[in-house]
């Protein structure tokens, strides 16, 4: 608690608003447990690279015996199946470019749990690839953002001005867009296409898949046996 009592009072963590404080039915972590697991939330959490670490000290991997790491890594497991489910989604892995698959006609295609979407615009030029995988939204690396900016109103505005200071969103070769520059993960169709179109947007209609045209509404729509 003392921590969390610091971090409240440091000016240069404004930027928090919501603490998690992971515990242990039986009470029997040591300190020496509670180091091994912060360095291991930390190096997932870089893996997961979803969240950037304000962490003063960067934490030493704890020697422990090699029950206790079994013990730990089980308890690990257990944080990352609840968490996501409390609303805190830090340690879950960004979806991925999907991999190859060989159809029986000798095709070739994305695997079947993910869905390769397209979002362009020829009035205004941009141009961005993605991938939907339960729900989860991931921008891929090279596509193209709009710069323009006399729109009435970007609910997203403060999302998109994080990934440009975070330079996940940079300057292009041409001044009239904005270019990912990694894979970026979004919670929704509607943030993701807001970014790139610097409005307010319905991104369930805005982003269509690649393989059909279909926007993903209509997609959607047919898993679920909705009828227009």
């Amino acid at each position: 608690m003392d921590r969390i009592k610091s971090h409240s009072k440091d000016p240069s963590k404004e930027f928090w608003s919501r603490v998690c404080i992971v515990t242990s039915k039986d009470a029997n972590l040591t300190k020496a447990h509670v180091r091994y697991l912060e360095h291991r939330f930390v190096e997932l959490t870089k893996a997961a690279d979803r969240a950037n670490i304000a962490n003063g000290n960067e934490p030493s991997r704890k020697a422990l015996p090699e029950s206790d790491i079994a013990d730990m890594e089980f308890f690990i497991s257990q944080v990352e199946v609840i968490l996501p489910v409390v609303g805190f989604d830090f340690l879950r892995p960004k979806g991925k470019m999907p991999a190859l698959i060989k159809r029986e006609e000798g095709k070739q295609g994305p695997a079947p749990s993910q869905v390769e979407l397209v979002l362009s615009s020829g009035k205004h030029g941009y141009a961005a690839r993605a991938i939907e995988v339960d729900g989860e939204i991931t921008v891929l690396k090279g596509s193209t953002a709009t710069t323009k900016t006399e729109f009435s109103a970007n609910g997203y505005a403060p999302l998109r001005a994080q990934l440009i200071s975070d330079g996940r969103l940079a300057a292009s070769a041409d001044p009239s867009f904005l270019v990912f520059t990694e894979d970026v993960a979004f919670a929704s169709a509607s943030a993701a296409a807001a970014v790139i179109k610097n409005r307010n947007t319905n991104g369930r209609t805005s982003w269509r898949l690649l393989s059909t045209d279909q926007t993903l509404k209509e997609w959607q729509d047919a898993q679920i046996g909705v009828s227009n």
